[in-house]
C-alpha cells in the first residue's frame, strides 16, 4: 500500500496543532500588514489578528509561495510515496491552478485537487482525503473522489458588519452607509467556491432563521439521497463569536437531530479578511 501524505493550507480552519493530530500537512497562508509578511497560524494568531483589523490597519491576503510549496512537496517526497495537495478553491484564489501547473513537473506524484471549497466544507475536504489514505486509495483517486462531489456542500454566512465587505469592494460605500443604519445583517453563501449575497435581514436572529431555512432546503432537496445514506454533516463555525455560536449549534443539533454535527470553531482568517468578527457560519457537506 502506497504512503500517502495530504497537504492543505490554512484557509481549511485547520491549524498547525490540529494537523499534527490529524496526521496532515498544512500550508500557513500569507497576510500583508504594514509591509509585513505574517503567516496564519506561525506568526499571526486569532486573537493579533481581530486586534490589527480592529484598529483599521488594512490586512490584505496573498497567494502562498509557489517555490516554498514546491521545496515543502519535494521534503515530504522522501518519506512519501505520493501527495494529494488541497488549496483553496479556485473560484477564490489563484494558488489552485498555479500548484497544479507546477506539479505536473513531479509527473502524477503530487496530485493538486481543485476541490471548490474554503473554510468547513474544504477541512471536511482534508479528512475525507486523510480517511480514504488510510483505506489504501492512491492519490489520483483521492483526487478524482474530492473533485467529483466538490459542490456537495454549501456554508451560509451571517455578517455582523458591513465594513470589511465595503474595505474589499463587495458593496459599495454608500450600500455599507444605508445598510449600518438600517442594522442590517447579510448572509452571504458558498457554493462551488464563489462568495454571494444570499439574503438581507435585519436582525441576528432573522439571520439565523435564514440559514436554517437554507439548511433545511439543502437538506431536504439536492443532498435528500446523501442523508438518506448518511453521508451528510452539519457544522457551525464563526469568527471571534464562540458564545453565539455555541447557541446556534445546540438549536440546529434539535432541528436535525438526524444528522450528525460537528463543531469547527474558528473560521480561517482569509475568510475574516472580508467578514470581519462576530459572524457566524452554518454549512453542510457529504462525506466519505
Amino acid at each position: 500500500m502506497k504512503k500517502i501524505a495530504i497537504i492543505t493550507d490554512s484557509n481549511s480552519g485547520i491549524s498547525q496543532e490540529e494537523a499534527k493530530s490529524l496526521g496532515c500537512f498544512v500550508v500557513p497562508m500569507p497576510f500583508i500588514i504594514d509591509g509585513e509578511i505574517y503567516f496564519e497560524g506561525v506568526s499571526l494568531e486569532q486573537e493579533k489578528f481581530y486586534e490589527i483589523q480592529k484598529s483599521g490597519t488594512k490586512i490584505t491576503t496573498s497567494q502562498p509561495n509557489i517555490n516554498e510549496i514546491v521545496d515543502m512537496w519535494k521534503n515530504i517526497l522522501k518519506e512519501y510515496d505520493e501527495i494529494v495537495h488541497i488549496p483553496m478553491s479556485s473560484g477564490l484564489s489563484q494558488s489552485c491552478e498555479t500548484a497544479m501547473t507546477f506539479a505536473k513537473e513531479f509527473k502524477g506524484k503530487v496530485q493538486v485537487v481543485d476541490n471548490r471549497r474554503i473554510s468547513i466544507t474544504m477541512k471536511a475536504s482534508v479528512k475525507d482525503a486523510i480517511n480514504m489514505a488510510k483505506d489504501g486509495k492512491d492519490a489520483l483517486s483521492i483526487k478524482q473522489y474530492l473533485e467529483e462531489t466538490a459542490l456537495d456542500s454549501s456554508i451560509y454566512i451571517m455578517v455582523d458588519t458591513l465594513k470589511y465587505l465595503k474595505q474589499g469592494g463587495r458593496i459599495t460605500p454608500a450600500a455599507a452607509a444605508i445598510g449600518t443604519v438600517l442594522n442590517i445583517k447579510p448572509v452571504l453563501q458558498i457554493q462551488g467556491g464563489k462568495l454571494d449575497q444570499y439574503a438581507k435581514v435585519m436582525n441576528v436572529k432573522s439571520a439565523k432563521a435564514k440559514m436554517i431555512d437554507a439548511l433545511k432546503r439543502d437538506l431536504e432537496g439536492r443532498f435528500k439521497s446523501f442523508v438518506d445514506a448518511g453521508e451528510m454533516r452539519i457544522s457551525v463555525a464563526h469568527t471571534k463569536n464562540f458564545e453565539n455560536a455555541n447557541k446556534f449549534a445546540e438549536d440546529l443539533k434539535a432541528i436535525f437531530p438526524n444528522i450528525p454535527f460537528e463543531f469547527n470553531d474558528s473560521l480561517s482568517l482569509s475568510v475574516a479578511t472580508h467578514i470581519g468578527e462576530k459572524s457566524l457560519a452554518c454549512g453542510c457537506y457529504r462525506v466519505y
